[in-house]
């Protein structure tokens, strides 16, 4: 007889508990254990929360090197059938060797379950090695699980799933994150004080009515409400706010911007040619939004414009907004706003801006380009690669809650009664036109950072902390992805005769990206360097880039006026007949203010459970040079987040939403 020696992880999630009788079968390939019962001196307790048990399993002969194992379990007497989480289970054998085989996963019921070994294979090492069906069987399980559905045309698929419990249960929240989210969006509403407005349909009073509302302050966001007028400020928001996609550098007027010298530079001290050649001059163009239907509000129609507006970089590199026009096409009742007309001329002109930017930025930026991505990645990924796939190690833990948090938004922010849908003036049908136009212009380039910001024209820009601290970033998850493919792909050839990776990328240029060559996005991979390049997208994606544009929504939002989600008042058609008052009566109504409020709120507001960029609580990889380098990359972004909040310490307004340890490694809020 020669015995193995079994310890069994038990997750630390809420409810990982198990009373059942848990048996266990280790396959190698000489051969396989009997079906054995896991019992040791603890008991009834071996499976609860957290526990590590060690149990042995015998067998007649050696069944030479462990390639899977087989996990059931059942009632116990009169006890229910209760899910477990195992997180792992560790074999040493008679021969000194010891095998790891993560699972993370629950078992909710009493069938038997096979597990791979931990050691990454590709699709064709597997067969080479062990000749087995488990993975096309655990593939085919997968892709009945996990199914492509339509939400809109036009937009990318989505997972098929009606609620958050139709969900397999291991990409559901867990039960504190639940509970949390849950009580979350009613802490919104009391911890602002708003509970008493959220059916009020009438407009604000005065700046006063608004200052008491707007009660709850982050430090940014106390910032925010008292320099909001500011021209300076207005322009900082286009580099270091939660919309930094938009700004490019202009090169040449577009013919539809009439500016002329002497509206913007009066006294002659420079013109727009010599600035435009200096690199000094910038266009935000928000011809997304031309001709999109607003909603209607408390029965009142809303406006949303479509302006382009004009920025200079003065000799003290700030960014100030210089001209603004409010639609599209120039016209008599169009005019072009300048600094130099009237304190509220000027200011209506920044505020129609300010929403017109709130909308894209929900819509194309944070919606498009962050969450639905992220869930075409996260469910390719589940159809296509197994478990013991390196990509699959090295991705799922930026899928993490990505499924669930987008069928929440589909059911409660941009359904047909989903706050989104009711307070914002793209919601309903605009909503649907901003999106599929947002998708017909989305590139791969514009996914990756170094290749945006050249595009854009912006590598020399001063001030940019969205950019000085997204291009490291990204250079810091690049090395860590090419380090750990280039362990298990040696050479091109590798990548190209791996079909689940070829599956994977077929699945996202399908699904993902409509079919459409002109995205730029691959068909399949050829190169180890290609591979390593959109694997770091998709991390970038998930991770930073979410951060990015998601965790600042409450500092820069919260106080409306700097982000109205709706104006109920159409654009004054010439100059000098705006002042408070109008400004107030453009403003959204009071609900449709703090429905806004609250959902900025949530969307901010971090759980306790959240999961840092490079702090991997399931570690998938088992062999020790994976594990080595997740290591380094941890060193790697410590010393960057050393560097950031040094420099940090010598801003008037620090950048924090690219701070690794407030990076979520997955969009999962």
């Amino acid at each position: 007889m020669v015995d193995y020696e079994v310890t069994i992880f038990t997750g630390s999630l809420d409810q990982a508990t198990s009373y059942n009788e848990v048996y266990i079968k280790l396959v190698g390939t000489d051969g396989e254990s009997h079906r054995t019962r896991l019992i040791d001196y603890k008991g009834s307790s071996a499976f609860i929360r957290g526990a590590v048990s060690d149990f042995t399993v015998s067998c007649s002969v050696s069944i030479g090197k462990l390639v899977l194992i087989e996990l059931d379990k059942q009632r116990f007497l009169f006890f229910p059938e209760e899910d477990w989480f195992p997180a792992k289970v560790v074999i040493k054998s008679p021969e000194g060797d010891t095998y790891t085989v993560p699972i993370y996963r629950w078992i909710t019921d009493s069938k038997v379950h096979r597990y791979k070994e931990g050691t990454a294979l590709r699709v064709f090492e597997d067969n080479h090695r062990h000749g087995s069906n488990s993975r096309e069987e655990e593939l085919k399980r997968r892709k009945e699980e996990y199914r492509w559905d339509v939400y809109k045309e036009g937009i990318p698929h989505c997972i098929k799933a009606t609620n958050p419990c139709s969900l397999p249960p291991e990409v559901r929240f867990s039960f504190t994150k639940t509970v949390q989210f849950t009580f979350t969006a009613l802490e919104g509403m009391i911890k602002l004080r708003l509970e008493g407005l959220a059916d009020c349909k009438t407009k604000w009073k005065d700046m006063h009515h608004l200052n008491q509302a707007f009660w709850h302050k982050t430090h940014m966001a106390d910032y925010v409400q008292k320099h909001w007028k500011e021209d300076v400020f207005f322009g900082y928001q286009y580099l270091n706010g939660i919309n930094p996609m938009l700004i490019r550098r202009c090169m040449a007027l577009p013919s539809n911007f009439p500016v002329t010298d002497d509206m913007v530079f009066p006294r002659g001290q420079s013109s727009l040619e010599e600035e435009m050649k200096k690199g000094n001059i910038f266009l935000v163009d928000y011809k997304l939004l031309d001709g999109v239907k607003p909603s209607v509000i408390n029965g009142k129609k809303q406006y949303l414009m479509a302006p382009l507006v004009l920025l200079h970089k003065t000799p003290q590199d700030q960014l100030m907004p210089i001209a603004i026009q409010l639609k599209q096409t120039p016209a008599d009742d169009n005019p072009i706003f300048f600094p130099t007309d009237s304190e509220y001329d000027w200011l209506i002109a920044k505020i129609f801006v300010r929403s017109a930017d709130f909308n894209v930025h929900e819509l194309n930026v944070h919606l498009l380009r962050t969450h639905l991505l992220a869930e075409v990645f996260t469910v390719s990924l589940l159809r296509n690669v197994p478990m013991v796939h390196p990509l699959y190690k090295l991705l799922i833990p930026h899928t993490r809650y990505t499924l669930q948090i987008n069928i929440l938004a589909r059911l409660l922010l941009i359904s047909k009664t989903g706050v989104f849908t009711k307070f914002s003036a793209s919601g309903g049908e605009g909503m649907i036109t901003i999106l599929k136009r947002s998708m017909a212009s989305m590139t791969y380039s514009s996914l990756c950072i170094p290749e945006d910001i050249a595009e854009r024209g912006l590598k020399d820009l001063p001030n940019f902390n969205y950019r000085d601290d997204g291009l490291r970033l990204w250079d810091i998850i690049n090395r860590f992805v090419q380090e750990v493919l280039g362990y298990y792909y040696k050479n091109d050839a590798e990548v190209k005769q791996d079909s689940e990776l070829q599956k994977w990328i077929s699945d996202i240029f399908v699904h993902g990206f409509l079919s459409k060559k002109n995205t730029g996005i691959p068909q399949s991979f050829t190169s180890v360097t290609e591979l390593v390049k959109f694997v770091t997208m998709v991390i970038f994606t998930c991770s930073a880039q979410h951060a990015a544009v998601n965790s600042g929504q409450y500092d820069f939002d919260g106080w409306m006026p700097n982000a109205p989600t709706s104006l109920q008042r159409p654009p004054p058609t010439k100059k000098g007949t705006t002042n408070e008052a109008t400004m107030l009566d453009t403003f959204p109504d009071v609900n449709a203010t703090v429905h806004g409020m609250a959902v900025v709120w949530l969307l901010s507001k971090q759980s306790t459970d959240f999961a840092p960029l490079g702090h991997y609580p399931k570690n998938h990889f088992t062999e020790e040079t994976p594990c080595k380098l997740i290591k380094k990359f941890q060193e790697r972004l410590e010393e960057f987040e050393a560097s950031v909040k040094a420099r940090n310490g010598i801003l008037e307004v620090p950048y924090t939403y690219l701070i690794p340890s407030e990076v979520e490694n997955s969009v999962a809020l």
